[in-house]
C-alpha cells in the first residue's frame, strides 16, 4: 500500500488544498461594494452640515422630500438622496454624509 513517508506527504498536500480553497472562499465572500463620489461634487454643504447621524424622517421633516433616490445598495446599504444642491448619504436609514453638488461656472 502506502508508505509511512508517502501518506504523510499525501496529507500534507490534502490539508494545504483544503486550507488554500478555504482561503479563496472566504476572500470571495469578503468583497464589498465601492461608492465613488467624483472630486468635483466633493464639498461642504451649509444647510445639509448638521444632518450627519439624522434619521431619513428627521431629514425630510427638516429639509423636504428629495429630488431623487438611489439605492440601496451594497452591505452595509448605502442609499443616495438627491436635493436641488447637494447629495445626503446614508448608511442603512442614518445619514452618513453630506456632498455639495458642482454647478457649472
Amino acid at each position: 500500500m502506502f508508505s509511512t513517508t508517502k501518506m504523510q506527504h499525501l496529507m500534507r498536500n490534502v490539508c494545504f488544498a483544503g486550507l488554500a480553497g478555504a482561503a479563496l472562499f472566504t476572500a470571495a465572500l469578503t468583497q464589498a461594494e465601492t461608492v465613488e463620489v467624483p472630486v468635483g461634487e466633493q464639498g461642504y454643504v451649509e444647510e445639509a452640515g448638521q444632518l450627519r447621524g439624522k434619521k431619513q424622517e428627521q431629514v425630510t421633516q427638516e429639509i423636504g422630500e428629495p429630488i431623487n433616490i438611489q439605492g440601496p445598495v451594497g452591505e452595509p446599504a448605502i442609499t443616495r438622496w438627491e436635493y436641488a444642491d447637494f447629495f445626503v448619504y446614508f448608511e442603512h436609514d442614518r445619514v452618513l454624509h453630506t456632498v455639495a453638488k458642482k454647478h457649472g461656472s
